[in-house]
């Protein structure tokens, strides 16, 4: 019998998150391709919220949607009232940021190595 997880690959993963995050109206969504970096996951996705409200709606429609996609999360870390939330599905990890949080982690620096898959502004 196959599931989904059989059939989703990392990439497919990391693409239905971005496109949950786009149709939940986060901004500056960015996929990071970090395969070649051989770290411990193979995608990040970046956003940022506007809102406590927007991070907690944002957990919840993305663990939502991955979890009927047959994606298990494995970690959480952080809260929407401190400005980040990390969701970790194994080889994809989310990031999601309010705009000064976002701003003072940089991530896009600190990960500059890592091809930008997608970039949605």
């Amino acid at each position: 019998m196959t599931t989904t997880t059989d059939i989703l690959t990392p990439a497919d993963v990391a693409r239905l998150a971005v496109d949950v995050a786009a149709d939940k109206l986060a901004s500056d969504i960015l996929m990071l391709d970090l395969r070649d970096l051989k770290v411990f996951a193979d995608y990040f996705v970046v956003m940022t919220a506007d809102s406590v409200r927007q991070i907690e709606a944002l957990e919840e429609d993305l663990s939502g949607a991955l979890k009927d996609a047959g994606v298990p999360r494995h970690h959480r870390e952080g809260t929407p009232a401190s400005g980040w939330v990390l969701l970790d599905f194994a080889d994809v990890v989310i990031h999601i940021f309010g705009p000064e949080e976002r701003e003072f982690f940089r991530l896009e620096r600190l990960w500059s190595r890592a091809p930008q898959v997608v970039r949605i502004l």
